[in-house]
């Protein structure tokens, strides 16, 4: 069924705001389709902070232009994208491994991780005080540990050694602690996501959808095993999401992206966009940011994270997921009702990433042609079908392993003549999730965690150290010496 183009489907994104400014009281006088308002709230006792902390999420650049910057735009998947003079700068520093520690977006990407860290604790600390313990309240703390480990697992992935803070910073020496270990992050990441995993629900309700769940805690649990090549453990986390009968594959590939895409069967955990009738929404530039950069019809945004010739090149004859991935210059744009992107005069880039287009029925619909309204995916179904794929590969199950491989190339060809089952090997594994999760802003982790940076990606710059970014210099300087800048930088 065709989902609403308003996709608030909660207050998630923006109650703590609403709800404590008088000047936004008339917002609340009409209920929006599919919206749940302050009357609904009877879950537990911190129902409107818990909520405030994924509108953080939306807010600043933990979703922002920064995160595809950040984690897309370094691997031999994308290129910057717009025009050449564009954010030149920025391209030198994260397309082409410039980095510094006065990088670009690096204050902001650490800055806003610790910043929504810091509300998740103060959640935290608020609900200890309590002494409450009702079933409610502890999945509002189940909650706040949750968002807590995804924000660590985002900063344990970029800069490995960080600071575990834990406690609500009141004074600001309170942040200043040195680097813990990426063993000792790890297991700080664990005890939350098992606290998740114990406490969250299988699912909400309609009116809460995009909340975390169970699901979401031990997807990322699959995920961070892989990462420490404890492949055992990811398989039965991986398992433990495949048993609950809660996901499955979207029928079709070509809907995840597409505005009937959002909060599917196949989500697990998507950042909510507040969109409003007038397709506006509260600042997030993640997909604007990602829109064709033409003029007229075609200005859908700033052409930021396009796709390499070497992605384009890496799929399959007649993978349908190519031309749902790839937005092409001078050709159809597949059915999405806006004929042929112009050639003449040229666009700044032969590919587009597709998975960020507006598709024309929207456009037309909100007369607006910047992508506001779709969900930013953080999990998926056919991720952890691929976790579990390899964690079956390499503790020596290749039958199983196979299975759930097939399972991705089978939605891929949707009852087609093509994509025939393959035997799991790890470069089969390898490939479809490169794939499958192409212009997603896994790439460049998967090929470190391989140890694939140096092969890949080194003909590109990349040096042992582009494993992590440099922390930055105004963190380390606000600090007084207490930071160590990671080696080499």
């Amino acid at each position: 069924m065709k989902k609403e183009i308003v996709f608030i489907k909660q207050v998630l994104s923006t109650l703590l705001i609403l709800t404590s400014m008088t000047s936004c009281s008339d917002l609340l006088d009409t209920k929006p389709l599919g919206v749940a308002t302050v009357g609904d709230l009877t879950t537990g006792g911190f129902e409107a902070d818990a909520f405030g902390l994924y509108g953080q999420l939306r807010t600043t650049a933990v979703s922002d232009w920064t995160r595809h910057w950040f984690q897309s735009i370094r691997s031999d998947d994308a290129a910057k994208g717009s025009s050449t003079g564009d954010a030149a700068q920025a391209g030198a520093d994260l397309n082409d491994f410039g980095y510094s520690n006065t990088i670009f977006l690096n204050d902001g990407n650490w800055n806003d991780h610790y910043k929504v860290i810091n509300a998740c604790n103060d959640l935290i600390d608020a609900i200890e005080v309590s002494g409450l313990t009702d079933s409610g309240t502890i999945v509002n703390m189940a909650e706040a540990r949750m968002l807590r480990a995804f924000l660590y697992f985002d900063l344990r992935r970029d800069y490995g050694e960080i600071p575990i803070i834990d406690k609500k910073i009141v004074d600001p020496t309170d942040g200043i602690k040195p680097k813990s270990s990426v063993a000792e992050v790890d297991a700080f990441i664990e005890a939350d996501l098992e606290f998740a995993s114990e406490n969250l629900p299988l699912s909400w309700v309609s009116n809460f959808v995009g909340r975390a769940t169970k699901g979401f805690a031990d997807g990322l649990l699959a995920k961070l095993y892989l990462y420490q090549e404890n492949y055992a453990a990811s398989l039965a986390k991986s398992e433990e999401v495949i048993g609950s009968g809660i996901y499955a594959l979207e029928p079709s590939f070509k809907t995840l992206f597409s505005r009937d895409g959002n909060n599917s069967i196949e989500s697990i955990f998507e950042i909510q966009q507040f969109v409003t009738e007038s397709g506006q929404n509260f600042s997030n530039n993640y997909y604007v940011s990602q829109g064709v950069r033409g003029t007229g019809a075609w200005d859908l945004g700033w052409g930021f994270n396009v796709p390499t010739q070497n992605l384009v090149d890496a799929f399959e004859l007649n993978d349908p997921r190519k031309n749902e991935t790839i937005l092409v210059s001078g050709e159809d744009d597949g059915g999405y009702g806006s004929g042929i992107l112009p050639s003449t005069p040229p666009l700044d880039q032969l590919y587009w990433n597709k998975k960020a287009y507006t598709e024309a029925s929207v456009r037309t619909e909100l007369s607006q042609r910047q992508n506001n309204w779709e969900n930013i995916k953080i999990l998926r179904y056919a991720d952890v079908l691929l976790m579990a794929a390899e964690a079956a590969w390499q503790t020596g199950n290749t039958a199983l392993a196979t299975d759930y491989l097939n399972q991705v190339r089978a939605r891929a060809r949707s009852g087609a003549n093509v994509l025939p089952d393959v035997t799991a090997t790890l470069q089969a594994i390898k490939h479809e999730r490169r794939i499958e999760l192409a212009m997603e802003g896994e790439r460049f982790y998967d090929l470190v965690r391989w140890g694939d940076g140096p092969a890949v990606l080194g003909s590109l710059g990349f040096l042992p150290k582009h494993e992590w970014y440099p922390i930055p210099q105004t963190a380390i300087d606000q600090s007084q010496g207490v930071l160590v800048q990671n080696p080499n930088y």
